[in-house]
């Protein structure tokens, strides 16, 4: 086997994790969203924007992929790509958990506005300490890709 096919195995962990975990991330707020419209038809801007926040780990996973891009040559090394392959376990796990533990934070302010209680801001704000760790791991990736490069 090539490093170039370890490294571009990493990639698509990258992108593959990540989309996964923001696919079920939005997925929960949905179906959250959906019971709520039941209830309070009017708070439809906030449902969607609670709803569509997990959708951000998917595209760290996209930043991820131009991140390390530079790297994916045909003379890459093993080390590098070991380390892509790296990159792609530890920023893909963290976007797929970190996704869906923030669309369940989401999912929940959903039923609570759906209820009648004013607690968009609140979520919102709970929303992002998920999101926090997608983002130290999009920040540990650059500073990965810049050293093997």
């Amino acid at each position: 086997m090539e490093p170039i096919i370890l490294a571009y195995i990493g990639v698509g962990l990258i992108l593959g994790l990540s989309g996964i975990g923001s696919a079920y991330g939005v997925t929960i707020g949905g179906n959250a969203t959906v019971g709520a419209l039941k209830k309070n038809d009017e708070a439809f801007g906030n449902y969607m924007v609670l709803c569509a926040l997990p959708g951000t780990q998917g595209l760290y996973g996209f930043l991820g992929f131009f991140l390390l891009q530079g790297v994916l040559t045909p003379e890459i090394t093993w080390l590098q790509a070991a380390a892509v392959f790296g990159v792609g376990l530890g920023l893909g796990f963290v976007c797929l958990f970190s996704a869906i533990r923030q669309g369940q934070v989401c999912a929940n302010g959903i039923i609570g506005i759906g209820s009648g209680y004013d607690v968009f801001g609140k979520t919102l704000i709970l929303a992002v300490f998920p999101e926090l760790y997608a983002i130290v791991a999009v920040a540990a990736t650059f500073m990965i890709s810049t050293a093997i490069k």
